[in-house]
């Protein structure tokens, strides 16, 4: 199947309020290019370097998301046109990405990521941890970081029932933070969680934004 067909084949199984990031990371740029054409306009990067060189070869209009595990001396590559950064784990982290943002006279829209999997190898915050980031004087100081709601990835496995309980633990986290930190934020709205094998469970557990690689582009050329 083409890439327009894999887009439309997903579009026709995701809910309207979900988002569908397409993730092109180690993707040629035609092949940007080519869910573009089919009306894509989301994809994500998890390399920054990647993402700064693609952004100036395709279109203007497209919304840029940045999806892997940031490292705070990355943060100036991305900073004049990234839309929103999934996984900021650390106030070090939130505090350069505010810098950079004020130096870009912008606001640039974060989510926290959780750690949800039973894997050691995932990154993310607990729910005390996020607490405390956003309960730090200086998060209270940041004008140009907007945080906009959480994110987290599942255990790798085939045990389904595990899956849905970490996604719906995440649930349970960003509907703990709205109420004891963004009442009143209606901006705080994001729970991105799913990928190409397990999106339809998390859309189920409350998913807002789903992040499909695999499905759309094929394999990955590592």
């Amino acid at each position: 199947m083409s890439i327009r067909q894999n887009l439309h084949h997903y579009l026709q199984l995701i809910p309207e309020h979900v988002k569908l990031v397409a993730v092109s990371k180690t993707k040629p740029v035609e092949d940007i290019q080519e869910a573009y054409d089919a009306g894509q306009r989301v994809f994500g990067e998890n390399k920054a370097q990647d993402l700064a060189a693609r952004q100036k070869l395709l279109p203007a209009d497209i919304e840029w998301h940045f999806i892997g595990h940031m490292q705070t001396n990355k943060v100036k590559l991305i900073a004049p046109f990234v839309k929103l950064i999934h996984a900021v784990d650390s106030l070090k982290l939130l505090n350069e990405i505010n810098k950079q943002a004020t130096e870009n006279q912008r606001v640039i829209d974060c989510l926290l990521q959780f750690h949800i999997a039973e894997e050691e190898t995932k990154f993310g915050l607990n729910y005390e941890e996020a607490c405390e980031l956003l309960s730090a004087e200086s998060f209270t100081k940041m004008g140009n970081i907007r945080i906009t709601g959480v994110m987290g990835m599942a255990t790798f496995t085939d045990d389904t029932n595990q899956v849905t309980r970490e996604f719906k633990q995440l649930s349970a986290i960003f509907h703990q933070l709205k109420s004891n930190y963004f009442k009143s934020q209606d901006s705080f709205c994001e729970i991105s969680m799913g990928m190409s094998d397990d999106f339809q469970i998390a859309i189920q557990a409350g998913s807002t934004m789903v992040r499909i690689g695999t499905g759309i582009f094929g394999s990955r050329n590592y």
